[in-house]
């Protein structure tokens, strides 16, 4: 009874019932017993838990933080034993087009350039080591730069080109960075490519990069079937390799043929060649569940996008739930969350659909929110390599459990207990399940049988109360006699581990929130800039970049310029003009003022806008007041980014190469322009939107230069 009643005393102390459920004795729980042994063999090897920075210029706002806050951020996403403490970073290769919430630069813009010092992904790798050496880093596109799909919004036509353009970043990030990639990517979301994927794989091996792992193809399950010849006959074979390698002959070949089955003309050999060159199958919101050919194929299997939802509790839930049932019901190793941390602006889509928040640079305010406590559940006490151990992992009351080791003696059990209504995913749709509240009793054997303590971390998630309980440490249980008994309440979460590594660090409490400064100034003279991008303009179609205009002596040498001139191959709906927004979505009253130079003469022009209510995916349903001029000498006042409700239009006098200065004033209903501080256009009223960020932009894929933004709001 020692154990017993050490350990219900303990759980009444630590982790005490719900206001709903007075009075619950132990004699009225349900029990369940579970074995945890490996003297039968380990189940599959764990390759850690990740998060995703990009998808979309996701961590956009991450990079203007001042010290210490942005350090603390990182610590919080990376560093050991302090907080989420990651195994893996998972980052867009930029490819100029928009990928959720905003544009990541190419590392080529053209075919005849090269830079590795756009964007900000490089920057965030290095910081991610620096913290954690180990850490496994991967790269994927989302969109390509035009000139691959040679006039074709695709990137297959010429497998070779692409591969050229993938295996370039690859080697920029270990030659300018020092950075080792440890796995690659095909397309994000979209159709997969047989050849292409065997292309990239030559040109890696080409190069000496072998230890570099595809993983594809990062959508659903559908290339497990052409990886796997014949579903039938590759189980069979499957069957006598496994028993052929246990008698210690993995030098016998198979080759396969059945005449019960129907005649086979050309030999199938296990392995295909695209079984020969993916090593991960990457699938995205699976909801926790796999599909048979993907286990025939025998490779890693990851939940390679997941999460997706937003950071409040039910957010939590959600990650709770899939981070153990993806292996318990899916056989997945490694599950990856979009994304890493909101530093994007919350009103564009998906806002705050991340592991913490940190999208105030202007201010130093951040959040670290639930799911960083719930990733430290996993991520402190495992590593990659270790493996899962051969258990069912399903309670007999609702959740699950799975349970890993190191192999040398070190055993750790992550427990949820996530209702249904308190872990529901954006994506896919969650069944109905139920959980009640329950005793597990844990038979320790094999080489666990000596294991006398068990460290103990406890989350609990209080929604109807609002008091959750995060990462705290309760005091030990005491194993005896091999076996110890917890008592759970729903949504909760136990880590129970043989180490006594873990952490949860605070680091000091960051300033409070503030808006966006209703006053706000950039003037882009800065010669050598730490990123390729101005602090607080997110791009949502096109790429604009600090730029040096030598052909300028005078006021505009260090100017902001938009560099993209080919419509991307696209992943989303890229507008066909390019925008760039900045500021505060609740601004009403807003004088926005900036200096322009149109590059491209007869047809080219730019924009200055103010109240612009959409980005993202949706940028090409963007409205706003805009205020155009042309390089033909005439400007338009549009109600929309794509320039069909027209307002206003007339003469203006602008022309190509040279500087003007637009002021576009939106008062309440009604609107005025001016042009070198002279009126061009007035009382133009305006009944929607009414309110949104400033902007600026070009009318296509065209350079076009900006300079001494200005905007007053209110």
């Amino acid at each position: 009874m020692g154990c017993a009643v050490l350990l219900w005393g303990w759980f009444l102390l630590g982790c005490s019932w719900g206001p709903g459920t007075p009075g619950i004795g132990a004699a009225a729980l349900l029990t369940g017993t579970y074995v945890l042994d490996d003297a039968g063999g380990l189940g599959r090897q764990f390759d850690g838990i990740g998060a995703i920075s990009g998808g979309g210029a996701t961590s956009r706002l991450l990079v203007n933080y001042q010290e210490p806050y942005r350090s603390q951020i990182l610590d919080y996403l990376f560093k050991p034993n302090f907080g989420a403490s990651l195994h893996i970073l998972k980052v867009e290769i930029g490819g100029d087009g928009q990928s959720t919430d905003g544009t990541e630069p190419s590392h080529m813009h053209y075919e005849n350039d090269e830079n590795y010092f756009r964007g900000y992904e490089w920057w965030l790798m290095k910081e991610a080591k620096k913290r954690n050496p180990k850490i496994k880093l991967i790269g994927l596109p989302w969109t390509f730069p035009a000139w691959i799909g040679k006039g074709e919004n695709w990137p297959y036509d010429y497998p070779d080109v692409t591969a050229y353009y993938v295996v370039s970043w690859i080697l920029g990030a270990k030659q300018y960075h020092n950075l080792d990639i440890d796995y690659v990517g095909i397309w994000n979301e979209r159709a997969f490519n047989s050849k292409y994927i065997k292309v990239l794989r030559q040109s890696l091996d080409r190069l000496g990069l072998r230890n570099i792992g595809i993983i594809a193809a990062d959508g659903d399950w559908s290339i497990s079937k052409e990886m796997v010849v014949d579903p039938y006959l590759n189980n069979a074979v499957e069957l006598l390799r496994y028993t052929l390698d246990k008698h210690g002959l993995q030098q016998v070949r198979i080759i396969a043929s059945d005449r019960l089955w129907e005649p086979i003309s050309v030999v199938l050999l296990l392995d295909s060649e695209l079984h020969g060159v993916v090593d991960v199958i990457g699938v995205h919101y699976p909801g926790t569940k796999t599909v048979p050919n993907a286990l025939l194929t025998q490779k890693k299997l990851w939940s390679s996008e997941d999460y997706s939802t937003f950071n409040d509790e039910v957010g939590a839930g959600c990650w709770a739930r899939i981070l153990n049932q993806n292996y318990v019901n899916g056989n997945m190793t490694s599950t990856i969350a979009w994304n890493l941390v909101a530093s994007y602006y919350e009103e564009l889509p998906f806002g705050r659909c991340a592991l913490m928040t940190a999208q105030e640079p202007w201010s130093g305010h951040y959040k670290v929110e639930a799911p960083i406590w719930i990733t430290a559940h996993t991520t402190q006490f495992t590593q990659p390599g270790w493996s899962y151990l051969q258990v069912d992992g399903h309670l007999e009351g609702g959740g699950s459990f799975v349970a890993l080791t190191d192999g040398l003696g070190n055993l750790t059990i992550i427990i949820e207990t996530m209702t249904h209504n308190h872990s529901q995913c954006i994506r896919p749709p969650l069944p109905r399940f139920n959980v009640t509240p329950q005793r597990a009793t844990f038979y320790l054997k094999g080489s666990f049988c000596k294991v006398e303590t068990l460290q103990v971390w406890h989350s609990r998630l209080g929604f109807e109360s609002g008091n959750s309980s995060l990462f705290h440490q309760l005091h030990p249980v005491k194993v005896q006699k091999g076996s110890f008994s917890l008592d759970l309440n729903v949504d909760e979460v136990y880590t129970l581990t043989t180490l006594k590594t873990g952490q949860k660090c605070h680091c000091q409490e960051p300033p409070p929130p503030q808006p966006f400064p209703s006053n706000y100034k950039d003037d882009f003279n800065i010669r050598n800039p730490p990123f390729s991008e101005a602090p607080n303009f997110a791009d949502q179609t096109g790429v604009f970049e600090y730029f040096i205009n030598t052909s300028d002596p005078g006021d505009h040498v260090f100017t902001l310029r938009q560099v993209v001139v080919q419509r991307p191959i696209t992943w989303a709906s890229d507008a066909d003009q390019t925008i760039s927004v900045i500021g505060n979505f609740q601004w009403v009253n807003i004088t926005v003022t900036c200096d322009i130079y149109i590059e491209k003469p007869r047809d080219g022009g730019v924009f200055i806008a103010g109240r612009v209510d959409n980005g993202g995916i949706y940028v090409r349903r963007t409205k706003g007041v805009f205020f155009w001029v042309f390089a033909d000498g005439t400007y338009q006042v549009t109600g929309d980014l794509a320039g069909e409700e027209i307002l206003m239009k007339g003469l203006s006098g602008v022309r190509d190469n040279a500087w003007h200065t637009l002021t576009l004033n939106i008062q309440g209903t009604s609107a005025s322009g001016l042009l070198n501080g002279y009126p061009l256009w007035e009382n133009v009223t305006i009944s929607k939107p009414t309110n949104g960020w400033a902007a600026i932009g070009t009318r296509s894929f065209e350079f076009a230069q900006f300079d001494n933004f200005h905007v007053e709001a209110s």
